[in-house]
């Protein structure tokens, strides 16, 4: 079982008898569940006649009951912009199967844009990431129980692949639109950076001239108070110093700096292959 179904708190999505999950966030941990196992779904196959956006969250890990990149994600999907429709998918967070459902996505897909977004707990603010680099090297276990340390994402691979998105204009724009954002420059070493390596190393050996790269977006409220609840009482023992609770940003901020993302890049991109046609 999943570390984060394995709760037995009333709030836990976890599994009854009959493999139902139950609590206030099962329905989003089962709709995360079967978007990331059904094989090949036709809807895939039929959305890839389309210019198509792909934005990619996770399923929950740790402690954590739900992850705002998938959140987030699922509410873009289906939306419209610049002519581009957008499809959101749910990845494992494990070593072992996420990139196995990348590239199933990528392969039925075929999107102009794909955009991986994950969970990234004590930033602060929208964090577009600029580089992936070739190594797992894991504090926490992934939701297989897996720590690799030290190990290459490709073996052989080139040691980083940068972002082709359009970094520091996403920023630009985040922050002219009153919504905190930076230029990152490390996606860590835990399945995140495992997936965006991943991602830009398929788009590489790809010959479309598809753009990539990964968001890290902070903790939702929620989260914060149930990280808080669960906290041991410090107040009879003034000498110790409670640990401040991490940063947070509302859904509705994320899915609109998430937007924003798609829209510039897009933006970016199409103004690229005019100057392109016009030389």
């Amino acid at each position: 079982m999943l570390p984060w179904a394995s709760n037995t708190s009333d709030m836990s999505p976890r599994a009854d008898g009959r493999g139902h999950f139950r609590g206030e966030y099962a329905a989003d941990v089962v709709m995360c569940l079967s978007v990331t196992s059904v094989p090949a779904p036709r809807a895939e196959v039929e959305v890839a006649k389309m210019k198509t956006v792909l934005l990619i969250g996770f399923e929950p890990f740790g402690r954590e009951k739900v992850n705002p990149s998938w959140l987030a994600a699922r509410q873009l999907n289906g939306r419209t912009i610049r002519g581009h429709r957008i499809l959101a998918r749910c990845l494992p967070t494990t070593y072992q199967g996420s990139l196995a459902r990348l590239r199933r996505y990528l392969r039925n897909v075929r999107p102009a844009l794909v955009i991986c977004v994950g969970q990234a707990a004590g930033r602060a603010e929208v964090s577009i990431e600029r580089v992936a680099i070739n190594v797992d090297d894991s504090r926490i276990p992934d939701n297989a129980g897996k720590k690799p340390a030290d190990l290459p994402v490709v073996p052989g691979g080139p040691v980083a692949y940068w972002s082709t998105l359009p970094i520091k204009t996403i920023v630009r724009v985040l922050r002219r639109s009153g919504i905190p954002a930076a230029l990152s420059q490390s996606a860590g070493t835990f399945v995140c950076n495992h997936v965006f390596y991943g991602l830009m190393h398929a788009l590489a050996e790809g010959a479309d001239q598809t753009k990539g790269g990964f968001i890290h977006v902070p903790l939702l409220p929620d989260q914060v108070v149930r990280r808080s609840r669960g906290r041991p009482q410090t107040a009879a023992l003034p000498h110790k110093r409670s640990k401040p609770d991490p940063p947070s940003l509302p859904l509705a901020t994320i899915v609109d700096a998430l937007a924003v993302a798609v829209r510039e890049s897009l933006r970016t991109a199409a103004r690229i292959r005019r100057k392109r046609k016009s030389e």
